[in-house]
């Protein structure tokens, strides 16, 4: 007979969840509050997301921080799926030791040190801080993860595949994009969205790379919180939670989608 969890089990994760959501929830419930202070409760009201369309900086804020964060992790994913190919499928090269340690070192480098280095890197090619700058350093933060990704792929691969497919007479790049892709796709893809996430989210390292007319989300919120928290900032969140909620959502019924058809194709 199957039991169920214990009591303390339940108690424990209860106490979890309420830890992780009840903010959320918290800051979703107030984003529809009437009052403009958020501490007061004045009834419902959708007052503060006509106000956010108004919200001209706010709006640039977000949309630069969008585009650096397409940009950034397209970037780093490239990157990442090279360096994690030369990990997985270059066993000994000269050098190996000092690159792998180069590629996976911003996974514990603190972020101060990240930006305030690039920072000086910028000064001395005397390249101007603005979006390209954002674009670099946040490619150069996310390339480790997807590079970590995309290593733990490969090497649980079966490479009879590939080496069927160069038996056939294909070529290194043939086989490559034919095979060796589609069979890491699901790592190239999650490592994309870590990075997109990563770079979305990212506040310290957009700090020091940023110029004038560069200003992302997080960094603008960040501004205007330390002057105290408005209501419009709450509905700015709570447009950010529904829309990783949704992406979420329809990332998990396409799977659970394809995974249904490939059971129902198996003989």
């Amino acid at each position: 007979m199957r039991r169920g969890p214990s009591w303390p089990l339940c108690v424990a994760m209860g106490l979890g969840f309420v830890f992780l959501y009840l903010p959320i929830v918290t800051l979703i419930v107030y984003s529809f509050n009437e009052s403009k202070l958020v501490t007061v409760w004045g009834g419902w009201s959708l007052k503060w997301y006509r106000e956010l369309w108004a919200n001209q900086g706010l709006i640039d804020a977000a949309w630069v921080s969008v585009r650096v964060a397409l940009a950034s992790s397209t970037l780093a994913t490239c990157l990442g799926v090279m360096a994690g190919i030369a990990l997985a499928r270059s066993s000994r090269f000269f050098g190996r030791t000092l690159f792998s340690g180069m590629v996976l070192a911003p996974l514990v480098m603190p972020d101060v040190i990240i930006g305030l280095s690039l920072l000086l890197t910028f000064i001395s090619l005397s390249l101007d801080r603005g979006m390209l700058t954002i674009v670099l350093a946040h490619a150069t933060c996310s390339m480790c993860y997807v590079a970590v990704v995309v290593q733990a792929r490969l090497t649980g691969l079966d490479r009879s595949v590939e080496e069927a497919a160069q038996d056939l007479g294909a070529r290194p790049a043939t086989v490559f994009w034919r095979v060796t892709l589609p069979m890491i796709a699901p790592g190239v893809v999650s490592g994309w969205l870590l990075s997109f996430t990563l770079s979305l989210d990212d506040l310290v390292i957009a700090s020091f790379a940023a110029g004038p007319g560069s200003t992302t989300l997080p960094i603008k919120v960040f501004s205007q919180v330390r002057l105290g928290v408005t209501p419009e900032i709450n509905a700015i969140a709570t447009i950010l939670i529904g829309l990783v909620a949704l992406g979420t959502l329809v990332w998990s019924v396409s799977l659970k989608r394809a995974r249904a058809a490939a059971a129902d194709d198996l003989p």
